[in-house]
């Protein structure tokens, strides 16, 4: 005899609530459909199980033996299939990484496309932050590897370099400056410029590169985060330096990009690990990922 899992569970709900009518609207279903299952169980069993009454839904002797069975297994069975699932959750592996935010505007969804083409149950944590918060994350073990800026720092972290991009200016497409094919630092003498703040990499990047005349160009905003900056050009209110990656994937008509020269500004992205700590084979081929892109 197989069993008829939708017979007990209409079983079970009539029984409880002594009532078709309101098991059926509990369990979702038509009183015909839940009193079509009460027969069928019924006929399978060769008992009945209800002694019905214009008012009155009643258990039978049989009824009333066969329910703490019936409710004890279903228990039993719901038990099981959430243990089932508990563990599949638990297996899913994870990967934790932190990258930079401008990084993950671009090149971080084309490698996670690839991997998730070949590791679809695998959940990947991302942390996009600042490049010393992310050399931090690797020192500590709360990330495997971190997309940053390659810079000297920690001994205990290596980098490995994946490709060297410039800084542009951005200024709104109406721009008096929009058409030029290049323009330098003295250009933009007489702008109002808008960067961001001294905590940033891209900001210490700049300012080295720029010396002694960091504070020359007219400044006009200071802004916590890149994207912030790109904003408040579409709106006209002046320039800005963004690498050029970063500006490619936000590939808005409402601005244009300017190659900048005197001094040409650049910077290096790579991988950044533990020294001495091998990586997982997840993170491994997260990695070789990126390096596809590039």
């Amino acid at each position: 005899m197989k069993i008829d899992l939708l017979g007990l569970e209409a079983f079970v709900g009539v029984a409880e609530l002594a009532s078709f009518t309101r098991a059926a609207e509990h369990l979702n279903l038509s009183q015909t459909a839940i009193s079509h299952r009460v027969k069928k169980l019924e006929g399978s069993l060769g008992v009945q199980l209800f002694r019905r009454s214009h008012r009155d839904v009643v258990l039978t002797d049989d009824g009333a033996t066969l329910l703490p069975k019936i409710k004890s297994m279903l228990a039993g069975m719901d038990a099981e299939l959430e243990r089932v699932r508990t563990q599949a959750v638990a297996k899913r592996q994870k990967l934790t990484l932190a990258c930079l935010p401008t990084i993950a505007m671009d090149l971080l969804p084309q490698a996670l496309r690839i991997f998730d083409a070949e590791h679809a149950d695998v959940t990947v944590s991302v942390v996009d932050t600042s490049a010393s918060e992310i050399g931090a994350l690797v020192a500590s073990g709360s990330v495997e590897f971190g997309l940053t800026i390659v810079a000297a720092g920690n001994h205990d972290l290596v980098t490995e370099a994946l490709f060297s991009e410039d800084y542009v200016a951005v200024c709104p497409a109406d721009h008096a400056l929009a058409k030029r094919k290049q323009i330098t630092w003295g250009d933009l003498v007489k702008e109002k410029l808008i960067r961001v703040n001294p905590q940033t990499a891209n900001r210490f990047i700049v300012d080295q590169a720029l010396g002694n005349r960091s504070e020359t160009p007219n400044w006009a905003y200071e802004v916590q985060h890149t994207l912030t900056a790109f904003r408040l050009v579409r709106e006209g209110l002046g320039l800005t330096i963004m690498p050029r990656s970063a500006v490619d994937a936000l590939n808005d008509r409402a601005v244009a990009i300017l190659p900048l020269s005197r001094p040409r500004i650049s910077r290096t992205i790579g991988i950044l690990s533990r020294r001495n700590v091998a990586l997982s084979p997840l993170a491994r081929d997260l990695c070789a990922a990126f390096k596809r892109k590039r």
